[in-house]
C-alpha cells in the first residue's frame, strides 16, 4: 500500500502572577485558615498531601529537594485546618506557605527571596533561567510522559521524558511569564515562572472527564470528521516556511542493555504545509554521540534514516494512507472516545486495516480537535497480527546467518498551537525485534531501536533555505562514536531530559566524548 510505502523508511531507518505574588496576608489567612476533614491516613507525603488536594481543592508547588515524596508519614483523623494538615504531613513547621490562584507554594522562607528584577541587557548578551521538575498524575501519581511545558507566546518548549521529568531554559526576558503544562486527557495548568526557579517542582494534572453537559451527544461519522480535518489544512497549518529548533535523540538498546545513543540539537526548514517532507531540510547546530564498545563487537546494529523518518512522520505534510477517508481505503473508522487537548476537546477515531486485507498495514488513534477540526495527535503501530511479514520493511541489511524478526512498531506524532497555526510538536518511534541465528535453538536477541524529535522554538521571521553545505544528509546513519552525558554541553539549548534507565546504562560504559559544534 502507500502508505506503508511512504513510511517504510522510517528505520532502515511550556497572567503574569503579579497580583497573586503580592503578600496577601488576608487571603493567605483564608485560605490556610479553611477547615477540612481527613481520615487516619498512612502513606508517603506525597499521597497524603493528595488527601488535602481532594478536599480542599488547592494543588501543591514545592521543591522535592526540601520535601521527600517517598518518606512514610501517619496523620489522625479529625478536623484540620490547611495549615494544620500540611504541617502533621510534612513534619516541618518551619515551612513557609503561599496561595497563589488554587496553587500552595511550599517552601523555606530563606529559600525564597523577593522576585529579581528583569534587568536589561544587550541584545549580545543574552542571559537563561532554568526551571526543572516533574509531571504526575493528581490522583495515581504516575508519571505523565511526553508532557507538554512551554510558553505559549514566545513558542519556547520542551516535553517530560517517560520519567515524566522536564528542565525548561528560558530567557531572561520570559521571567514574568506563565508556563503552561498539559497533556492530552488532562487540565492544563498555568504557573508564574518565577515561582519555578532554582527548585525541583512536583506537579500535578488532574484527569478530565468529559461529562454529557459538555457535548451535544449525537452520532458521529468519523469519515466525515477525517474529510473536515483534511479540508482545514490551508487554515490550521503554516502557508509559509518557518525555522523549527528541535532536540533529536536516537538509540540502540538490547537486553544486555545500551548499544549506541545518538543526541543533536537540529536547526529545521520546515516548507509550507502544501509541500511535501522532501522540500524540508535540516542544518546540524550541536551533537554528541556515545557507544558500547563489548556491545559493538558482538553485534553491530545501526539506525539509518531517523532524521528523515521525523520529516515524513509530519503526517500533515506527508498524508499517508490512513488519515484518507476515501471510499477504497483499506482501513475502517470509528468514534471511539471523546477527550480534552490543552483545555479543549477533541474526538477521537480508532481506525484498523479490513479483515480482507491480509498485510501489514496499520492500525490506531487520531485526535481531531472538535471546534476547529485541526489534527492534534496519532498514535498508530503496525498491525501486530501481521508484524512478522514486515522485516523487509524495516531492516536493510543483515547477516545471512541472522534472523530478524519485528515484534512491536509504533509511533507517535503530535501537533501544538501557537498564534492560531498549528506545527509539528513531538515525533517518537518505537521498533522491537527479535533477532537470532540461524541453526541454533537459543541465544535469541531482543532488539529495540527509538527515534524522537520535540520542537523546542518556533522562527517565523526571515526564514531561507540553508544552502547545500549547511544541509545535513537525512538518510544516512547519524550514530557511529562515544559519548559521556553532561548536562553542561548542552548550554541555553532545551532538550528532552534521559530517562533514569537510560542514565543508568550511559553510567556503566566506559567512553569518551565528541562533542561537534556548527
Amino acid at each position: 500500500m502507500d502508505d506503508f510505502r511512504t513510511l517504510r523508511q522510517l528505520v532502515v531507518g511550556w497572567l503574569l502572577l503579579l497580583v497573586a505574588l503580592i503578600p496577601m496576608n488576608a487571603q493567605n489567612g483564608n485560605v490556610l485558615g479553611q477547615v477540612i476533614r481527613l481520615p487516619k491516613s498512612k502513606g508517603n507525603i506525597y499521597q497524603l498531601l493528595g488527601l488535602v488536594t481532594e478536599r480542599s481543592g488547592y494543588l501543591f508547588i514545592y521543591d522535592s529537594k526540601i520535601i521527600d515524596n517517598e518518606q512514610t508519614t501517619s496523620i489522625k483523623g479529625g478536623d484540620y485546618t490547611i495549615q494544620e494538615a500540611i504541617y502533621a504531613i510534612t513534619g516541618n513547621k518551619n515551612l513557609a506557605i503561599r496561595a497563589i490562584e488554587n496553587h500552595l507554594l511550599l517552601y523555606m522562607p530563606e529559600s525564597l527571596s523577593a522576585p529579581k528584577s528583569v534587568s536589561v541587557t544587550p541584545d549580545s548578551i543574552q542571559t537563561y533561567f532554568s526551571i526543572e521538575g516533574s509531571l504526575q498524575d493528581q490522583y495515581t501519581h504516575e508519571p505523565i510522559a511526553f508532557g507538554s511545558v512551554g510558553i505559549g507566546e514566545a513558542a519556547i518548549g520542551t516535553i517530560t521524558n517517560q520519567n515524566g521529568e522536564f528542565r525548561l531554559k528560558l530567557p531572561d526576558s520570559l521571567r514574568l511569564s506563565k508556563v503552561r503544562f498539559s497533556h492530552i486527557g488532562y487540565l492544563p495548568q498555568e504557573i508564574d515562572s518565577r515561582e519555578l526557579i532554582d527548585k525541583h517542582t512536583v506537579l500535578s494534572l488532574e484527569p478530565k472527564v468529559i461529562s454529557i453537559q459538555e457535548v451535544i451527544v449525537r452520532l458521529t461519522n468519523p469519515k466525515r470528521l477525517l474529510q473536515e480535518m483534511l479540508d482545514k489544512r490551508r487554515s490550521n497549518y503554516s502557508q509559509h516556511p518557518i525555522y523549527l529548533t528541535t532536540f533529536y535523540r536516537e538509540g540502540v538498546e538490547r537486553k544486555k542493555g545500551l548499544v549506541g545513543l545518538t543526541e543533536a540539537v537540529f536547526k529545521v526548514y520546515k516548507a509550507s504545509y502544501h509541500s511535501n517532507a522532501l522540500a524540508d531540510q535540516v542544518k546540524l547546530l550541536k551533537m554528541r554521540r556515545i557507544s558500547n564498545e563489548q556491545e559493538k563487537d558482538t553485534l553491530i546494529t545501526k539506525m539509518k534514516s531517523g532524521i528523515y523518518s521525523c520529516l515524513v512522520l509530519d503526517l500533515m505534510k506527508q498524508l499517508p494512507e490512513f488519515l484518507d477517508p476515501s471510499p477504497d481505503s483499506p482501513y475502517t473508522y470509528a468514534h471511539t472516545d471523546i477527550t480534552v487537548v490543552d483545555d479543549r476537546l477533541a474526538n477521537v477515531i480508532s481506525f484498523e486495516q479490513r479483515k480482507s486485507i491480509n498485510e501489514p498495514l496499520y492500525r490506531g488513534q487520531i485526535y481531531i480537535d472538535m471546534e476547529n477540526n485541526a489534527l492534534l495527535r496519532v498514535d498508530f503501530e503496525v498491525n501486530p497480527q501481521y508484524i512478522e511479514q514486515a522485516a523487509g520493511m524495516f531492516v536493510e541489511r543483515k547477516s545471512r546467518n541472522l534472523r530478524i524478526t519485528p515484534q512491536k512498531v509504533a509511533y507517535t506524532v503530535s501537533y501544538k498551537q501557537w498564534n492560531g497555526t498549528y506545527y509539528i510538536n513531538h515525533i517518537r518511534g518505537d521498533l522491537h525485534f527479535k533477532i537470532k541465528k540461524r541453526r541454533q535453538l537459543f541465544n535469541t536477541n531482543i532488539l529495540h531501536t527509538w527515534f524522537e524529535m520535540v520542537t523546542c522554538k518556533i522562527d517565523t521571521a526571515n526564514v531561507n533555505r540553508f544552502s547545500r553545505i549547511e544541509s545535513l544528509p537525512t538518510r544516512t546513519v547519524f550514530s557511529d562514536t562515544h559519548f559521556n552525558y553532561d548536562e553542561g554541553f548542552w548550554g541555553d539549548f532545551n532538550v528532552i531530559l534521559p530517562e533514569d534507565k537510560l542514565n543508568e546504562a550511559i553510567s556503566r560504559i566506559t567512553s569518551k566524548i565528541e562533542e561537534t559544534n556548527y
